[in-house]
């Protein structure tokens, strides 16, 4: 199996056109054609459905997709590791990262490491929800920096503590599950909840019932960004699960409260995660050390800010 025909199938799915994915291989059309036929001759199976508006994947081809991908990830972190090994510090690194990550420690820690590492590119996106690994597992992204997860498998990945996280219970501002007094008080108003998770089988929501004994409403509906889940709570009649921080500002809480639950907040404690093999690469050691500089200077802020 050429990779060559890997990286033909891999644009072709992508850009979901033979001539575009050709165009963008910088080779002619017929040749692409040609290395995904032998890749389908190879796995005895189509792996690409043609039609008038372009190509898909089958079900064989979504397979094959899903691991020409990882090996083309490993194959470039190999290559960085080794530029990185003989002291040449280029590359990038993904990140994810919770919200309240992004507000207090992802700013000072791109400002000093891009500082020391001018030529490491950096990707930063937003999770709401990081419990499930799944793109830590699968190498979509280096690092996560969220709640650190219990019952994780020991020697999969490496962690960090770096900050204590408080998620608040928020609904739409004047609305009466805003006044509610309790959890119980909000599952007899059959409040619902926006859960934060990929599928909406998971979420914090669940964590805080379980916390307290009780069974976790189901997710009526799932946001995965910041400003999905601010404009379902403000927008309609939901409740859900919001940083301290954010739910207590006055950009954040526009349109927002936080509901008084006799409970309290939900603790959790933010954290870096890394898969072991990640470790290897210098940089991403460098830039845990970054993370955890800049939240000793947001605890200190914060400390501050207390007194």
């Amino acid at each position: 199996m050429k990779l060559s025909s890997l990286q033909a199938l891999v644009a072709a799915v992508q850009e979901g056109s033979l001539r575009a994915a050709a165009r963008r291989l910088d080779i002619s059309q017929p040749a692409l054609t040609k290395a995904v036929r032998e890749l389908e001759r190879e796995i005895g199976a189509p792996l690409l459905l043609r039609s008038r508006a372009g190509v898909v994947a089958s079900t064989q081809g979504r397979a094959l997709y899903e691991a020409a991908l990882r090996v083309d990830r490993e194959l470039a972190g190999a290559a960085e590791q080794i530029e990185q090994l003989g002291g040449h510090m280029v590359g990038e690194i993904k990140v994810g990262a919770v919200p309240q990550a992004l507000i207090l420690l992802i700013p000072e820690t791109l400002r000093t490491f891009c500082s020391e590492f001018p030529e490491i590119r950096l990707r930063v996106t937003e999770e709401l929800y990081v419990a499930q690994l799944a793109k830590l597992r699968d190498g979509a992204v280096d690092l996560l920096v969220g709640p650190l997860p219990t019952g994780l498998a020991a020697g999969e990945f490496v962690t960090e503590a770096l900050l204590p996280l408080q998620m608040a219970v928020v609904a739409r501002q004047g609305s009466k599950l805003a006044r509610a007094s309790s959890l119980k008080e909000l599952a007899a108003a059959r409040a619902k909840w926006v859960y934060t998770s990929q599928s909406g089988g998971a979420g914090y929501v669940q964590d805080l019932f379980r916390h307290h004994g009780l069974e976790p409403p189901p997710a009526l509906a799932v946001g995965n960004s910041t400003l999905a889940l601010w404009s379902m709570i403000t927008g309609g009649d939901y409740v859900g699960l919001m940083p301290l921080a954010i739910a207590g500002h006055p950009l954040g809480a526009h349109g927002m409260s936080i509901v008084p639950i006799q409970e309290g907040h939900l603790k959790l404690t933010v954290g870096v995660m890394a898969r072991k093999d990640t470790l290897l690469k210098p940089v991403i050691r460098h830039f845990m050390a970054h993370l955890q500089r800049a939240a000793h200077h947001a605890l200190g802020d914060m400390g501050a800010a207390a007194a």
